[in-house]
């Protein structure tokens, strides 16, 4: 069951009575904020089916504008009237190709200077005692900050969105932390890999991760030998990144392990090596079948299995087309995935032109991740930051820090992503970026008021990262009245709607009630009626 139809079974009392409590011990000011938080919360889980939108376009007929809105959401981080207007004319086929055959992988940023650096070897870190180690990490440390911001810049400037947005997907799906590995260097090429694969073969891409640098380190597969394989890319391999529980034995983890021994990094380069004198070349039983199993082969295995193809699209569909996959379309789009030998690119065409995909049901039925909140926003409303950084640190303080997943399953996502405390982090960013940030100081002074009462004598990581990100917010600049004017025309304010959001706003701004009596709205109209809109619970949407 999705959370729309979840929360469509809640009542109007039930919403608003776990909050009446706070009032008790909190501030009037902070106990309305939390309520009204809790009554958007609610909000933006109604079901999808309750906003208004067109008819499902045929296969054969022009998408329109609502179906473009659609697709260019999905498949990228923000909308333009302009992206609209080129693909409304389209069929299916014909729009699904406009946005997946042009997804060039190529970062159009600059990468760092010290990423074709050899990395630090172990020997040397050893000679340079305690504090040439300290100063080391904090190099890393600050080279991973630096891929950051080279990351989200990215996204913020490349004009093929999906290919981004794929990079995204690998990166959570195939999850490693540079907290662990620690060698911004091979963060940087692991990145590179998944934006090269990110539309090609999965069969190649996961080869490529087998032997990848940092899934090695990540999942201490490094020193894994024959007289004692450690089980763990095994795994995970099967678990995580191919089948899936239940369609594969211990048995099969114990003998993939061994097929993957003496896959090593060499400590001087950063790059894969061989081990030869550490692999095991016995005979291995898997899935019913025996050979001198290598990695390689035991990839072949895991790929020639139907589970496999399904197991992948039906993550790609709870990316792109809704939390609930439909499985009778997953088998259907599985067989086009293994029957063109793993083509990432056939998938998605195939997917993103399906009734599915359109289905009124699945538009506005996926949450925005935080740094798909935060790249859309920039874009769509043409935000000019003289740095990415405060951006980089509010995605993390949103709960997803770009090079640093939580764990080998990467981020849940979904409902994952808003609560009180998240929602609330949202709400104040937007409040900067649109010029009401004066109604957040009060609620900001009374919070640090309750953490002095309750005792808090340092700050949190959270509120150290939110100070930082609060300092480098200075320079954002936006400029609000040229996008609003931009909708000043007849049927304005749908257009502007449209851009905005993905479905029907839960509270529609009305012109009419703002004081105009015109169809067209005017400036001041239109920067009410553009704040509306983005506070709207529906803006958490794509």
């Amino acid at each position: 069951m999705s959370i729309f139809k979840f929360f469509r079974s809640q009542t109007e009392p039930l919403r608003l009575a776990p909050w009446a409590l706070l009032t008790l011990g909190a501030s009037m000011l902070l106990a309305t904020l939390i309520a009204v938080l809790a009554s958007v919360i609610f909000a933006l889980l109604l079901p999808s089916t309750l906003a208004t939108a067109a008819p499902l376009p045929s296969a054969a007929a022009a998408i329109g504008e609502d179906a473009a809105r659609h697709l260019l959401s999905r498949t990228g981080f923000s909308t333009a009237e302009a992206e609209i207007a080129k693909l409304a004319p389209l069929t299916r086929q014909a729009a699904t190709r406009m946005v997946v055959l042009p997804a060039d992988m190529a970062a159009l940023t600059p990468s760092p200077i010290w990423v074709d650096e050899p990395p630090t070897t172990p020997k040397s870190l050893q000679l340079a005692g305690r504090e040439g180690q300290e100063i080391a990490r904090k190099l890393n440390n600050d080279r991973t900050m630096e891929l950051r911001d080279w990351w989200m810049t990215n996204m913020l400037q490349t004009e093929t969105p999906l290919a981004e947005k794929m990079t995204l997907f690998w990166h959570n799906h195939f999850a490693t932390s540079q907290q662990k590995v620690r060698i911004a260097n091979i963060v940087y090429t692991q990145n590179m890999l998944f934006r090269k694969h990110a539309l090609g073969n999965f069969g190649t891409l996961l080869r490529e991760v087998s032997r990848d640098p940092a899934m090695l380190i990540y999942l201490d597969s490094v020193n894994s030998k024959k007289e004692a394989p450690n089980e763990n890319f095994a795994r995970e391999v099967m678990e995580l990144f191919s089948l899936g529980e239940g369609n594969y034995t211990e048995k099969d983890i114990k003998e993939a392990a061994r097929a993957f021994t003496g896959w090593s990094v060499d400590r001087e380069t950063g790059k894969y090596m061989f081990r030869r004198g550490a692999h095991d070349f016995g005979k291995k039983t898997m899935f019913g079948k025996t050979g001198n199993f290598d990695g390689d082969q035991v990839i072949d295995l895991i790929l020639a299995r139907p589970e496999a193809a399904q197991f992948i699209t039906r993550k790609l569909w709870r990316e792109f087309v809704s939390p609930t996959p439909n499985e009778a379309e997953v088998k259907r789009l599985a067989l086009v995935l293994q029957n063109s030998g793993y083509d990432l690119a056939k998938l998605m065409h195939a997917m993103l032109s399906s009734d599915a995909f359109y289905d009124i049901e699945n538009r506005g039925s996926l949450i925005k991740s935080p740094v798909e909140f935060i790249v859309g926003t920039i874009k769509t409303f043409n935000v000019r930051p003289p740095n990415v950084r405060p951006f980089v640190l509010q995605s993390a303080l949103l709960g997803q820090n770009l090079f640093m997943p939580p764990n080998v399953k990467g981020w849940p996502g979904g409902e994952v992503w808003v609560n009180t405390a998240s929602l609330l982090n949202r709400k104040q960013m937007l409040d900067r970026l649109f010029g009401s940030e004066d109604r957040m100081e009060a609620v900001m002074a009374s919070m640090d008021t309750m953490a002095e009462m309750n005792g808090d004598k340092l700050p949190s990581k959270d509120a150290r990262l939110a100070r930082r990100m609060e300092r480098s917010m200075g320079g954002v600049q936006m400029n609000l009245p040229a996008f609003a004017k931009s909708f000043m025309k007849p049927d304005g304010e749908a257009a502007m709607r449209r851009v905005v959001l993905p479905i029907a706003p839960v509270n529609p701004p009305r012109i009419t009630a703002l004081g105009v009596n015109a169809a067209i709205m005017g400036e001041d109209q239109a920067l009410l009626a553009l704040r509306h809109l983005v506070n709207d619970p529906t803006y958490q949407l794509k």
